[in-house]
């Protein structure tokens, strides 16, 4: 009971050993509102098992695994819960399903690796007896896919979005467009996709994905306890936008498709209108496909756009998402704008201080923390790495791990945290396998600082888990670094 990822809050194994073996004779109970939780863990577990594992409504039925919504502390929250585990079976209780369904993660972590392969295994299935409470840190526990510098698939996304799940992340932050491609239909301006989402770097063919499979993928995603939140960066990386429609040019002269890695060299024209009904029709179509909070208007890195532009284009930007209701999110460097006090702002940049964002914090801004030099999870672990960046510095999984999120950037406290994101940019990803390499094993690293308490940060224990994690990966597919910080 004490190798889940990541570290629950309270851990009380049962000091007579033993545990609750999942047989052909088991049974999913749960509460009618609980059913999709109790489909999702029957999903993984009838592959690997082999057995029915029915999911029933009628207690009278038996069971052996219990899946409950009702009264539990109020400490626990929206994704708290309460796993009893004994001979007789496995009680998970929740406030709400979405506490069913991080208490189902952990049920997984309890069981052998082998338990999530996708074709019949050898057992013994057995959870180990005990209790955990559980309930996490921050709300906000993200992962960032760039899907703009090489795009993904729908199938490659749900890919991650599977894998991000065990860990309890909670939000997958798209990266939709910049420089090298947009990859997200507007019905409004449809050579955004046509001629802007042809390309990626390198120059293969790019991508994007029609409304209807972006909507699929959030709708997978929710049924996986993850908000889809959607990023169009503006006004700075903006060729692919540009490069589609001329009349966006302040000289009107639409660029070349871009595919190089460079930034900071493109901006939309400031002072012609036609760049407001432009965002204006981007965001209200973007809005429409969001069913969760937040809209990402970047906001990074507008090198050639000059402060006193950028703060006009965003004077004019910030009302036209509050009017869809929608809260702002976006990189930092937003903060210069002074968007109203609902804004969160995401800090990535290496230091730990930033006068930008502690005194955005003091304001009441909430901060998301994806500082580069620990959260990007594009960089190189070191010199000899094949595939990343590494001008935020070599970054390993206990580099990725040894930072507090509440303390980190000086000024800002931990009330004011909204939570952690692990950015994975794609300028050298080209497939899943590039996204496993690069994002295990320190996203999960990252996913323990978003969940548990501080006072169980340790990376002894965290490397022994990350090790005992390979059998899992490996029945996965995932193809994971085996870090000489860990003893695989």
């Amino acid at each position: 009971m004490t190798q889940v990822i990541p570290a629950p809050v309270s851990v009380t194994p049962d000091r007579h050993g033993g545990g609750f073996t999942i047989t052909p004779g088991t049974a999913i109970s749960v509460d009618r509102a609980a059913k999709g939780v109790g489909n999702f863990l029957a999903g993984v577990l009838r592959p690997s098992t082999g057995y029915r594992l029915p999911v029933v409504t009628d207690r009278r039925h038996g069971g052996g695994i219990d899946l409950s919504l009702g009264y539990v502390p109020a400490r626990l929250g929206t994704e708290g819960h309460e796993l009893t585990v004994d001979r007789k079976g496995v009680s998970l209780k929740a406030r709400t399903p979405a506490g069913l369904f991080t208490g189902v993660q952990t049920l997984r972590q309890l069981l052998p690796g082998a338990v999530e392969s996708r074709s019949k295994q050898r057992g013994p299935w057995v959870v180990p007896a005990g209790r955990i409470v559980d309930y996490p840190r921050f709300a906000y526990r993200g992962a960032m896919l760039d899907v703009s510098r090489h795009f993904f698939t729908p199938d490659e996304v749900k890919r991650y979005i599977d894998q991000i799940t065990l860990y309890k992340i909670n939000h997958l932050h798209l990266h939709l467009a910049d420089d090298q491609g947009w990859r997200i239909e507007i019905e409004s301006w449809p050579n955004l996709t046509t001629h802007g989402g042809s390309t990626e770097v390198g120059g293969g063919p790019g991508g994007f994905y029609t409304k209807a499979q972006y909507r699929d993928l959030v709708s997978y995603a929710a049924a996986r306890n993850i908000t889809i939140v959607p990023e169009i960066d503006m006004p700075g990386h903006t060729n692919a936008a540009l490069a589609s429609y001329a009349e966006l040019n302040c000289e009107g002269v639409a660029p070349p498709l871009y595919t190089g890695i460079e930034v900071g060299f493109s901006s939309l024209c400031i002072d012609k209108e036609i760049t407001y009904q432009f965002v204006q029709d981007v965001i209200t179509e973007l809005a429409e496909l969001t069913p969760g909070p937040y809209l990402h208007l970047g906001g990074d890195e507008a090198h050639s756009t000059t402060d006193p532009d950028f703060i006009k284009f965003f004077d004019r930007v910030f009302p036209m998402v509050e009017a869809t209701g929608k809260q702002l999110l976006g990189w930092h460097e937003y903060l210069k704008a002074t968007p109203p006090t609902s804004a969160v702002a995401q800090y990535w940049g290496t230091t730990t201080t930033n006068d930008l964002v502690s005194e955005g914090a003091a304001r009441g801004h909430k901060i998301l923390m994806s500082p580069a030099s620990k959260a990007y999870i594009d960089q190189k672990y070191d010199e000899n790495t094949p595939l990343g960046l590494s001008w935020a510095g070599y970054t390993e999984v206990d580099d990725a791990y040894d930072w507090n999120p509440g303390t980190f950037v000086e000024g800002v406290q931990e009330s004011s945290v909204l939570g952690v994101e692990a950015p994975l940019w794609s300028e050298t990803l080209e497939n899943s396998d590039h996204i496993e390499f690069m994002a295990f094993p320190r996203l999960p690293a990252i996913a323990e600082l978003g969940w548990s308490p501080w006072s169980s940060h340790d990376w002894q224990s965290m490397r022994t888990r990350l090790a005992a994690e390979a059998p899992r990966w490996e029945a996965m597919g995932v193809d994971f670094y085996r870090s000489p910080k860990i003893d695989w």
